[in-house]
């Protein structure tokens, strides 16, 4: 696979999404859990999506329960906790794992793209996030603890 567009996920209603439905728009990608100390990030990501979504910026959410089995709900059950929570608006994904030999194809690729510190592959916590240019190619990769709105002025170059 040679860029984000060679993949497909499931939205969060069960429907196939071709990634490159989103061709030529930068993603950002994030691993998300309804009851993380980071899930306030949500809101955040909400803000990234309404400022920047009409530029072009497509955010999608993958809930994710592999730590501390912080998403255990159903796709249903996510989705509704992140509209009522934090009115999200942008696309969420179903479940994925993002580690281990079940892990998702697109986070395969997304960890081998761009290695965490110390060049680890591994996905640490939830809300790591990955930002995709319009070429398909990773252009960076952010610790959970990397507020959205810190990454603004990648994304405005991104959009550039």
């Amino acid at each position: 696979m040679s860029s984000i567009y060679d993949f497909d996920a499931q939205s969060i209603d069960g429907k196939t999404v071709p990634l490159k439905r989103f061709q030529g728009k930068p993603l950002l990608i994030v691993n998300t859990a309804s009851a993380c100390g980071f899930t306030p990030q949500f809101g955040g990501l909400e803000k990234l999506h309404q400022a920047y979504g009409s530029r072009g910026l497509v955010v999608l959410g993958f809930p994710c329960n592999q730590f501390g089995a912080q998403d255990p709900g159903s796709d249903g059950e996510i989705a509704s906790f992140c509209q009522l929570n934090y009115g999200v608006t942008f696309p969420m994904m179903s479940k994925i794992e993002v580690n281990g030999d079940a892990a998702h194809p697109l986070y395969q690729w997304l960890t081998a793209e761009a290695p965490g510190l110390l060049g680890s592959k591994a996905i640490k916590w939830n809300f790591t996030k990955f930002l995709v240019g319009k070429d398909g190619r990773v252009i960076k990769r952010y610790a959970p603890q990397d507020a959205p709105e810190k990454l603004a002025a990648d994304i405005e170059a991104a959009l550039a």
